[in-house]
């Protein structure tokens, strides 16, 4: 099984691309999905999150208010760095573990839809690494529609994170997707079948 880490910025469009690769065949994880799942009461992320950021990013029910725990940490690049040592090793520990259960059944490609990939250093647990890019305007726009955002509060985000100079160079396929889908889709079905015949080569 080909394991392939899909990454990029904030509102460059990653979902959309798993998306389309799973409509090829692959398997695809969403990082984010196990993210919420480490989170939930009882858990031991949720604990140690509730304890270094105390009860002000909770919810009435008692769950973390992603919401605010966002605004929190991109603001402050303590607190996210804070956040992410908790999260990363979490995450990663259970992204393994779920691509170990799917290489017992037959699946060529899986697609692990992983946000913070290259900055918590996991280039090395994939076979191959997928940056989705856009242009800052378009990722602006996304956010003020998809997420309620003001256009400084999209800014301040994106610039919070690696630019996607640094992570276009760590790639070893890149896929633009700030324009027509079409062309995204193009691109897609090529790298589908460059990894289907080589597993990691780049282009």
């Amino acid at each position: 099984m080909i394991r392939v880490g899909l990454t990029g910025g904030i509102a460059t469009g990653k979902s959309t691309v798993a998306r389309m690769f799973a409509e090829r065949g692959a398997a695809v994880l969403d990082a984010d999905e196990v993210v919420r799942e480490l989170q939930y009461p009882g858990m031991p992320v949720y604990d140690a999150i509730v304890e270094t950021f105390g009860s002000v990013i909770l919810q009435d029910d008692g769950t973390i208010d992603r919401k605010s725990l966002g605004e929190l940490v991109f603001r402050d690049e303590k607190l996210r760095r804070r956040l992410e040592t908790i999260v990363h090793p979490a995450l990663i520990s259970a992204v393994g573990e779920r691509l170990a259960e799917l290489r017992t059944k037959e699946i060529a490609i899986c697609v692990v839809e992983l946000p913070l990939l290259i900055e918590a250093e996991s280039e090395r647990r994939f076979d191959s690494v997928v940056v989705v890019t856009a242009p800052e305007e378009v990722q602006v726009a996304r956010l003020m529609a998809d997420r309620g955002l003001t256009g400084e509060e999209a800014v301040v985000r994106i610039r919070s994170q690696m630019p996607l100079w640094e992570k276009v160079r760590r790639a070893d396929f890149v896929i633009e997707n700030g324009g027509d889908l079409w062309e995204t889709e193009r691109r897609v079905q090529e790298i589908y079948e460059v990894l289907l015949r080589t597993g990691t080569k780049k282009t």
